[in-house]
């Protein structure tokens, strides 16, 4: 059974130029619907491949670790293509973990991007493909989501709980916003 009052940590990327080494991501602390607890941040490289560890690093050394009972994370990766392997975060924190897109991703021009960028493009393409994408109806228009270490009839749920407008949760919105607000001085 899930409280009303249960936190989320939600977790975005900042704006970055493809020609910066590396960029701040944030992840929020927020109690349903849309109490602020939190702010954390660590940083990724673009393009890279440390996504996953720096994330499990970040929450599992945060005072608030304990609290967090689901983890939000803004899309399948942060900088670019530095995938998030949600088994592999969930596993590390023994947290239940859902990435949430508002778009359906497209795997062709995914692929085709990957293609002309990386050579581990097929490790890289198989790791985003990887986990089951649902539709989830919401007021507006659907949103995406993958997930790992939890059902997809508590994922409507902890939506339900923490979206207070259009399609994002909360937790992501306010990641978003702080990342912006750091890096281009306003959000």
């Amino acid at each position: 059974m899930i409280k009303d009052q249960i936190r989320a940590m939600g977790i975005d990327d900042a704006p970055f130029e493809f020609s910066d080494k590396e960029v701040m991501v944030v992840g929020t602390v927020t109690r349903a619907p849309n109490y602020l607890e939190g702010v954390l941040s660590t940083t990724v490289e673009i393009d890279g491949t440390d996504a996953t560890n720096r994330l499990i690093e970040m929450i599992n050394g945060s005072k608030f670790k304990e609290q967090i009972k689901v983890i939000f994370v803004d899309g399948a990766a942060l900088g670019g293509f530095n995938l998030v392997d949600l088994e592999k975060l969930n596993y590390g924190t023994k947290i239940p973990c859902v990435s949430v897109s508002r778009e359906r991703p497209d795997f062709q021009e995914i692929k085709k991007a990957m293609k002309g960028h990386f050579d581990d493009w097929e490790k890289k393409y198989m790791q985003i493909k990887k986990g089951e994408l649902h539709e989830i109806k919401t007021k507006d228009s659907p949103i995406y989501v993958q997930k790992e270490g939890v059902d997809i009839r508590t994922v409507k749920r902890l939506l339900g709980l923490f979206t207070m407008q259009g399609r994002l949760p909360e937790p992501i919105r306010l990641s978003h916003i702080i990342a912006s607000g750091v890096v281009k001085g306003e959000s």
